[in-house]
């Protein structure tokens, strides 16, 4: 009897470079595809069991039939979900999940897992789907069966990166192309062993926040509004005019991010991050004091040019911009000092700009 074709799929991990909270707001973002990522690898099953193990997380059985979300293996869910979402229903498959890419880091290993495992199950089936249709689909598992109303961005990312290259993702025109990253820059990723569980409710109450300002300011979207028409609009609630300031504001630094990449401004660029942090901070409220010191250290190291949590905040990691030559001995200086501020082993390492999933 002959065993079934063993099948393998990866997809990597992302940092979002600028474009905090924006996708969802009809927005734009930076992202990059990193040299981190996770791997799924088996084959079907005749017995119509679905039969998932993680390296990391443990082993999960369940009947293909009916799908449901978890409650007790939700790592399992993001696997479920794409499965559901395929319309595998019925069809048992066996796969084990492996990767360098840590989870509840910011680094966006839910929709790095979401991806590989779209990849892996049309490579199973032998089947093809363009591949923003790929990504809404790994979004619509993540709403459904995570219950995180998150934005196109992560998946995007890690679906259309190239290496050496930062990804634009116009979420509303659904544009995406990718920007030549200066040679002489290098990313330093710091985890700063608060991991974020984006389920818990603060990220879907900041959607709700944004939408509710939107509505308020008359537009369909954030996206819509200008910093000098929101400055104009100080009879909005205070809570919600400092989360439309974020968004329309990230909007804006993502524009003007863009000019300076192609001018290869690394200082400028720097800057952007820097006051996309603060914005974080002070208007969107989506970091934490470990984020606030990792990037407060980068930014007085030699040769960085600019630092910033990344991804959803809540913990997580930051990404800090750094002149290549410098870039060894800030890493380890950071992870030096937050360890003496904090007690915590952050694991501090310099990425590459990478390919996307295949």
């Amino acid at each position: 009897m002959n065993e079934p074709p063993v099948v393998t799929a990866y997809a990597p991990g992302r940092v979002e470079l600028l474009g905090n909270h924006t996708d969802y707001n009809d927005g734009v973002v930076l992202g990059a595809a990193i040299d981190r990522g996770l791997t799924i690898c088996g084959s079907n099953r005749a017995d119509g069991i679905i039969a998932i193990t993680s390296s990391t997380m443990g082993s999960v059985r369940v009947p293909a039939s009916n799908l449901q979300p978890l409650v007790e293996e939700r790592w399992a869910n993001y696997v479920l979900g794409v499965a559901a979402e395929l319309s595998s229903s019925g069809k048992g498959f066996s796969a084990e999940i492996s990767g360098d890419l840590p989870a509840g880091s910011g680094l966006s290993s839910s929709a790095a897992l979401e991806l590989a495992t779209a990849l892996f199950l049309l490579k199973l089936e032998q089947r093809e789907l363009p591949p923003l249709e790929i990504a809404k689909l790994c979004q619509r598992a993540e709403h459904r069966f995570v219950g995180v109303q998150s934005g196109l961005l992560d998946q995007v990312t890690s679906l259309f990166g190239k290496a050496d290259q930062a990804v634009f993702f116009d979420a509303r025109t659904e544009e995406v192309r990718t920007i030549p990253f200066p040679e002489d820059l290098a990313l330093i990723i710091a985890e700063s062993g608060k991991k974020r569980e984006l389920a818990s409710g603060a990220y879907n109450a900041r959607r709700k926040e944004t939408r509710a300002a939107a509505e308020l300011l008359g537009v369909a979207a954030l996206r819509d509004v200008t910093s000098d028409e929101l400055n104009k609009r100080r009879d909005l609630p205070e809570l919600l005019w400092r989360r439309a300031a974020h968004i329309v504001e990230e909007n804006e630094r993502v524009w003007r991010a863009i000019d300076l990449l192609e001018a290869g401004d690394g200082a400028g660029f720097g800057a952007l991050m820097n006051a996309s942090h603060e914005s974080s901070r002070k208007n969107f409220e989506n970091s934490t004091p470990e984020l606030d010191l990792l990037v407060s250290i980068a930014q007085q190291l030699p040769g960085v040019l600019g630092a910033r949590l990344t991804g959803g905040g809540f913990g997580g990691a930051t990404i800090t911009l750094c002149e290549r030559g410098s870039a060894e001995a800030a890493a380890s200086k950071l992870a030096a000092r937050y360890f003496e501020r904090t007690g915590i082993a952050s694991r501090v390492l310099i990425s590459h700009i990478a390919d996307g999933a295949q």
